[in-house]
């Protein structure tokens, strides 16, 4: 049921329950000056009567029964006479005879209050007429009639319930048309309130979608007006501030910094997505302690140092929840108005941590990889110097040449991995098959291929057989794995190159027969002059290299838009699987 309906159905009940009740008691009041105005006229008759017969001469009872219609006539109700000791000697409604036969009226109330010297009046149903009467007595004092004691008038009721039915009629038309107007304003008050009401849920409406543009404001000067104003005042100031709130939400759910937000009890406020990941929070930490949800002793002391009032360094530090992790803790105290708090932010700098590790490894690594054989040579060059027969001369030459090249070769993808984090290795896609690049990879390996004995079995599926790419750094990437599967292979193994499509997909996996890549190394492979144990090598031997091909291949699939990962086989061996975009 709506508003509208439900204030109408009230309002018209009101209305009727008060015409009603209005009505009824006007019908009543109407009702009872009727009856008294016509008791008090039958008084006067009376009283008039009364007055003239105790002025009249001696009459017998057959003149005083004349009498009696006479004034009956004259006053349009019955008349009767009644003597001191009750019996009725004179009636306008009965003949002589009759008034032989009626009843003694000694023990009517009305005539005993006359004959005590007071104005009686009683209504009472009447044998005599068969009809409800209002009956007037009053005494009467005549010298000349010393039997008469009392002057009765009656009025039949049934002539004042003709009047008191007019009454009703009038009282009965009244009701109906206060009904009739009492309809027409509860509906027209309804539509009123409920436009009014309905403006106040609309703009309620739209403060709840977000929509805080001031409507027009209520012309009225009531209750509901003054209502509709102050909440909309306050809906608007509380929409503002959930409108800021949200704003700064989203302002902390984009950092990657985590906040939390604590107030003057340690209870907390505010938590970002940031902070949750980094505690791993998993409930809803807001309301509840500090101390319930940050378990680090550090980070639950710097914020309360803040409580205090005092601000701290940033401390670097590990928490227990996130391994491998560090992060960088400072807090604050914080004050607005009358509030205070404190705010603790969390800085992760894990990958700052990993990138300064790997720059201090890269630099050591370099230098390793450079010292070695610039030592090897000068070595040589000195024993060269020295003076040496020829044919050591020319193997120690050959010593040079060798660790020349291998020098030249670390230069050359260093330059290359510096091109390819600056971004200035060009693409160039073009249709390529894949069989193509496979047998060009093995062409370039062919002699340790032959030299070791060893089986390349190419699996390529029929939907695999095209890869969209440059066909230069594809060549550069699959020659890194396959000569990398070749370096691990033990002689006359077999390596696999299977490609496959999945989707949208195509895969290329190198399957070799190796010892296969430990557990804890299988994450790292791929990062530069990361070396896996040389127990991995064929015979224990370092199978030379760089170090930095896998990394080369990372950059260079990565560069294509797809993906490499290393994993081992059921039973041995390495999987190296590169996942291009068909």
């Amino acid at each position: 049921m709506s508003f509208r309906t439900r204030l109408f159905l009230t309002s018209l009940a009101a209305a009727v329950a008060a015409v009603l009740a209005a009505t009824l008691l006007l019908s009543w009041s109407v009702r009872r000056s009727v009856i008294d105005r016509v008791e008090r006229g039958l008084v006067t008759q009376a009283r008039l009567a009364s007055e003239l017969l105790s002025r009249q001469g001696p009459a017998s009872p057959e003149q005083l029964d004349a009498e009696a219609d006479a004034l009956s006539r004259l006053g349009a109700s019955r008349v009767t006479f009644i003597t001191t000791d009750g019996r009725v000697i004179g009636d306008s409604d009965l003949t002589p005879g009759e008034l032989q036969t009626i009843d003694n009226h000694a023990n009517r109330p009305e005539v005993q209050q006359a004959l005590a010297g007071e104005v009686g009046v009683a209504r009472r149903y009447s044998a005599t007429v068969r009809t409800d009467m209002l009956y007037v007595a009053v005494p009467v004092r005549s010298p000349q009639l010393p039997d008469l004691g009392v002057l009765r008038l009656a009025l039949p009721l049934v002539e004042l319930q003709d009047q008191l039915a007019v009454v009703w009629n009038v009282a009965l038309a009244g009701l109906l048309v206060g009904l009739a107007t009492a309809l027409a304003l509860s509906w027209l008050i309804s539509a009123v309130l409920a436009r009014r009401m309905r403006t106040i849920a609309e703009t309620a409406q739209r403060y709840a979608s977000g929509d805080f543009s001031r409507p027009a404001n209520d012309p009225g000067d009531d209750e509901i007006a003054v209502v509709a104003r102050v909440l909309d005042e306050s809906v608007r100031e509380l929409g503002l501030r959930a409108a800021d709130r949200a704003l700064i939400e989203a302002i902390l759910g984009g950092m990657v910094e985590g906040v939390l937000v604590v107030n003057e009890y340690g209870r907390l406020q505010l938590v970002n997505a940031a902070a949750r990941r980094m505690l791993k929070v998993v409930e809803t930490p807001e309301d509840r302690h500090y101390l319930e949800i940050v378990r680090h002793p550090d980070i639950a002391a710097q914020i309360g140092y803040a409580l205090n009032g005092h601000a701290t360094e940033g401390r670097e530090l590990q928490l227990p929840l996130a391994p491998g992790s560090t992060f960088v803790a400072r807090s604050a105290p914080v004050a607005s108005g009358a509030t205070r708090g404190a705010v603790l932010v969390l800085h992760d700098i894990t990958s700052l941590r990993r990138a300064d590790q790997i720059r201090r490894d890269f630099v050591a690594n370099v230098s390793h990889e450079l010292r070695t054989p610039l030592t090897a040579v000068r070595g040589y060059v000195e024993a060269l110097a020295d003076g040496v027969d020829p044919e050591q001369s020319r193997r120690f030459l050959a010593t040079i040449t060798r660790h020349t090249l291998r020098m030249e070769r670390l230069v050359r993808d260093l330059l290359r991995l510096a091109r390819l984090d600056a971004g200035q290795e060009l693409l160039e896609r073009i249709p390529c098959r894949v069989d193509a690049l496979l047998a060009g990879v093995e062409t370039d390996l062919v002699e340790i291929i032959e030299e070791r004995h060893l089986t390349v079995v190419r699996d390529i599926a029929r939907d695999a057989d095209v890869v969209t790419g440059d066909p230069a750094k594809l060549h550069d990437a699959l020659r890194n794995l396959l000569e990398n599967a070749v370096n691990y292979s033990p002689e006359g193994g077999t390596i696999r190159l299977i490609t496959r499509r999945d989707g949208d997909r195509l895969t290329i996996a190198v399957i070799d027969q190796g010892p296969g890549i430990p557990q804890s190394d299988l994450s790292r492979v791929f990062e530069r002059f990361y070396r896996v144990d040389k127990a991995r090598a064929r015979e224990g031997r370092d199978p030379g290299g760089t170090g930095l091909g896998l990394a080369i291949v990372r950059h260079l699939v990565e560069l294509h838009g797809g993906r490499v990962s290393a994993a081992n086989g059921r039973e041995r061996g390495a999987v190296m699987t590169v996942e291009l975009p068909a």
